[in-house]
C-alpha cells in the first residue's frame, strides 16, 4: 500500500509515502521540485541520504534550470522511518518504485550513486518486465556513479575477512567498519541472503536507455574493473563510461558535481532529440 501526493512544488519540508502493509510498512521521507520534463529522479547510495552533497547539489541545479526533481530516503536512512539493520535490497526497491510511481509523472532520468546506481539498474529492469515494449516505460536515461552492481555478493559477501563471514552466517550479523562513518554499520544475513535474489547474471542485456556512468579510477569500493565488467554488459543502447583519473568513491568534488550535471544535461538532450524525431515521423 502507498499513500503520498503528486508531484508539487519544492518546499523545502519532505513529505511521506506509506510503503507495505502491517508489520513492513515503512514510512518514506521524500521531497520533489515541480518543474521541466524530463524529471530527474534521485537514488542515494547505500548508508546515504537525500541531503547529501550530490543530491544537495542537483536540487541547486534543478531549480536552476527550472528543472523537475525528486529525491527521497529508503527506510532506515535519513529522514525516513525504519531500522538500517532491517534493511534489504528488496526492500529499497520497492521503496524506491513506490516514490517513482506514485510522485513523479511523465518521463524521467534516473540517477543512482553506489548502491543507487545497482538499484537505478534493478528499477529500470522491473520497468522492462512490465512492458511490452522493449523499453523501461517512463525511464528514458540512466547517469549511474560509482554502480555498486551485485554488490552484496561480490563487493561485500566475496571480500569479506573469514571471521566476518563467520559472525554472518553464525550471529546473522557483522559490524563492518566504515572509512566515512563515526563507527561500524551492520552487514546482515538478511541483507546478503535477500541480495542473492536480485544478481544481475554476467551476460549482455538491452536495459532500454541511454547510460552514463561516472567512475573514479582510485574508487576502494567499487573498482574501475568491476564497473568496466558492466558497461561491457550492457548492449543495444549508447553506453558512455567517464573515468574520474584522482576520483574515489564518493565523488563529490566540484570537478566532480560539474561533470554529473553535463551527464545529466547530455542525456536530457538526448532523450529531447528522441522525442523530437518520434513527433516527425
Amino acid at each position: 500500500m502507498q499513500h503520498g501526493d503528486k508531484q508539487q512544488p519544492d518546499t523545502g519540508t519532505p513529505r511521506h509515502l506509506d510503503v507495505g502493509i502491517a508489520e513492513g510498512l515503512r514510512r518514506i521521507a521524500y521531497t520533489t521540485r515541480a518543474g521541466n520534463a524530463p524529471g530527474v529522479f534521485w537514488m542515494p547510495g547505500f548508508k546515504s541520504e537525500m541531503r547529501s552533497t550530490k543530491a544537495s547539489y542537483l536540487d541547486e541545479w534543478a531549480a536552476r534550470r527550472g528543472q523537475a526533481y525528486t529525491r527521497f530516503d529508503y527506510s532506515g536512512h535519513g529522514l525516513s522511518a525504519g531500522r538500517f539493520e532491517d534493511g534489504t535490497l528488496s526492500r529499497w526497491l520497492e521503496e524506491a518504485i513506490a516514490v517513482f510511481d506514485h510522485v513523479t509523472e511523465g518521463p524521467q532520468v534516473v540517477v543512482g550513486s553506489s548502491m543507487g546506481g545497482y538499484l537505478a539498474l534493478l528499477m529500470a529492469r522491473h520497468f522492462l518486465a512490465r512492458t511490452s515494449t522493449g523499453r523501461p516505460g517512463r525511464i528514458k536515461g540512466l547517469v549511474l556513479i560509482a554502480p555498486a552492481w551485485n554488490m552484496t555478493e561480490d563487493l561485500m559477501w566475496k571480500n569479506a575477512p573469514e571471521e566476518a563471514r563467520s559472525a554472518i552466517l553464525e550471529d546473522g550479523v557483522w559490524m563492518r567498519p566504515s572509512r566515512y562513518a563515526d563507527g561500524p554499520y551492520p552487514i546482515t544475513r538478511a541483507l546478503i541472503d535477500d541480495g542473492r535474489a536480485h544478481l544481475m547474471a554476467n551476460t549482455p542485456w538491452n536495459p532500454g536507455c541511454p547510460i552514463e556512468i561516472i567512475q573514479g579510477l582510485k574508487d576502494p569500493d567499487v573498482p574501475y574493473e568491476h564497473v568496466r565488467r558492466l558497461a561491457d554488459l550492457l548492449i543495444g543502447v549508447p553506453v558512455n563510461l567517464n573515468a574520474v583519473p584522482d576520483g574515489e568513491h564518493r565523488l563529490s568534488e566540484p570537478e566532480d558535481l560539474a561533470l554529473l550535471a553535463a551527464r545529466i544535461e547530455h542525456v536530457l538532450e538526448m532523450s529531447e532529440d528522441q522525442d523530437q524525431r518520434l513527433s516527425t515521423r
